[in-house]
């Protein structure tokens, strides 16, 4: 069986813990590896070593910086395949959805190779009397990032790109659940000319979390996950002095006025709310048709497109929709929340529940569930499902539908489809949400912007990638400067103006 252990200074090492977790094939429902989990000790040593190392790399100026994260990306487009293969096998996700995963963590590193100007001061000359006034933008140091298993590729690369750009040394904690994609991004990492220590990737579970979070050399850290675990993890990171920007969980809705064009809202409703399984932070898992007739209508077009869903392992290549989720207990818990839907009054349009595959019986697949007539009271609209279950909550006005993501706990993501601009405007000046789709159904910000939560989706007052990671990443300092140059004005012993 496969051993998975740590990449260290420049190599793939065993861990000595002896602690190791089983790494499944969704598909098949085999444990196909076991991937190794650090202990505090040896999570404290591997910083004791990027903190060695993020000393010279510092010093590196941001253009030869940027020059190894240009080469970084143009490996990273060389071994696309490579990775999307590594990536769904442990996964699960269609082959397809691996490259895109990829492929969106590779447009941040894109943005990342213009990290000079990124990192640029501000410079006012003579601001009094022979007086310069500069700042500039310094790393951090050491910094972390814990990232999920959901995108093995993207959000490792939305974290050590632009903090390794910035001159900070970075220790990676991917989830065990997936943890070869974020190995051999380092090995590609390390090919593009990047010094051993730089990035540090470390496999591990909670004990490895909380000695990142106590460790006093980790000056900031990035999560992505659930929302209880944010909250745990940004908690104990401000107490223990540190930045930290952790993103939590999501419930998504698309509202679908009557004026939108339904063939297109469905099939938006399709690709949102049952891609890569439902396990996106980003999925749309509540439609909320605006009126009974839209909401009929809705109905109407989706089912035929849902039934039309082939389900299958990422080896069946693009004849596949999406595969399976993550593990046995990601399936016995969304199939135990349609159990509840059905139980609390919602109507069970299509079950997939029973769903099994020749060949794939021990697989971890979940088939495509539609509920109609779900209300907010429901388990199903509570919780963040992380699967391929779609929730119908019919609204009869526009106003009820937009009260309805006012009130809702997360504010990740939402979108509405209409022909009307006015609406479109009202909707996006109004909604309590981070980030926002008209006519788009999964309104991820390109890589120039910047991507984040509002509500319990998010803590933190700065996102992910874009402006805001190199100033989550860097610290700023500012220089008041006198040269004196005959000027004479003795002693002051009061706060005075520099004017």
């Amino acid at each position: 069986m496969q051993a998975i252990g740590h990449y260290i200074n420049g190599a793939q090492v065993r861990g000595t813990s002896g602690r190791t977790a089983d790494v499944y094939n969704p598909a098949t429902g085999e444990v196909q590896a076991q991937v190794d989990l650090a202990t505090s000790a040896e999570m404290n040593a591997i910083i004791d070593k990027a903190a060695a190392a993020q000393q010279e790399w510092a010093k590196v100026n941001p253009q030869r910086r940027a020059r190894i994260i240009m080469k970084f990306g143009a490996l990273i487009e060389q071994n696309m395949d490579k990775l999307a293969e590594v990536l769904s096998r442990e996964h699960g996700k269609t082959l397809p959805d691996a490259r895109g995963d990829v492929q969106r963590g590779l447009e941040v590193v894109e943005v990342c190779m213009g990290a000079p100007s990124f990192l640029k001061g501000d410079y006012t000359d003579s601001a009094g009397p022979g007086i310069d006034l500069y700042s500039m933008r310094q790393p951090l140091g050491v910094v972390a990032g814990i990232t999920p298993f959901n995108f093995p590729a993207m959000i490792p690369l939305w974290k050590m790109a632009p903090a390794i750009a910035a001159g900070n040394a970075m220790i990676l904690k991917p989830s065990e659940r997936a943890p070869s994609t974020a190995l051999l991004l380092a090995e590609i990492f390390k090919e593009a000319g990047l010094p051993d220590g730089v990035l540090q990737v470390v496999n591990g579970d909670k004990e490895a979390v909380d000695a990142i979070l106590d460790n006093e050399t980790v000056q900031a850290v990035g999560f992505v996950g659930s929302t209880p675990i944010a909250q745990y993890i940004y908690g104990r990171a401000a107490a223990n002095g540190k930045r930290a920007q952790c993103f939590g969980g999501a419930k998504n809705h698309m509202i679908v006025m009557p004026d939108a064009d339904l063939d297109k809202a469905a099939d938006a409703l399709i690709g949102a709310g049952f891609g890569a399984a439902g396990e996106r932070c980003m999925a749309i898992s509540v439609a909320v048709p605006v009126g009974q007739e839209t909401a009929d209508r809705l109905i109407d077009k989706l089912v035929p497109r849902i039934e039309k869903l082939k389900v299958g392992p990422y080896t069946a290549g693009d004849d596949v929709d999406f595969g399976p989720v993550i593990t046995a207990a990601a399936k016995e818990r969304i199939t135990g929340l349609i159990d509840s839907g059905v139980d609390q009054g919602a109507k069970l349009v299509i079950d997939g529940r029973g769903f099994t595959l020749q060949g794939y019986e021990d697989g971890f697949f979940v088939g495509p569930s539609l509920f109609d007539e779900v209300t907010p009271d429901m388990e199903i609209y509570k919780q963040e499902i992380f699967g391929p279950v779609l929730s119908t909550v019919r609204k009869d006005t526009y106003e009820e539908a937009l009260q309805l993501v006012i009130d809702n706990d997360y504010g990740n993501g939402t979108s509405i489809f209409t022909a009307d601009g006015d609406t479109a405007r009202d909707f996006a000046s109004r909604v309590n949400v981070g980030m926002v789709g008209i006519n788009f159904p999964i309104p991820v910000p390109l890589s120039y912007y910047t991507f984040g939560g509002w509500k319990k989706s998010a803590f933190g007052d700065l996102n992910q990638y874009g402006p805001d990671a190199f100033r989550f990443y860097t610290k700023t300092k500012t220089v008041t400067a006198r040269w004196f140059s005959g000027i004479k004005d003795g002693a002051a012993l009061n706060f005075k103006a520099l004017d």
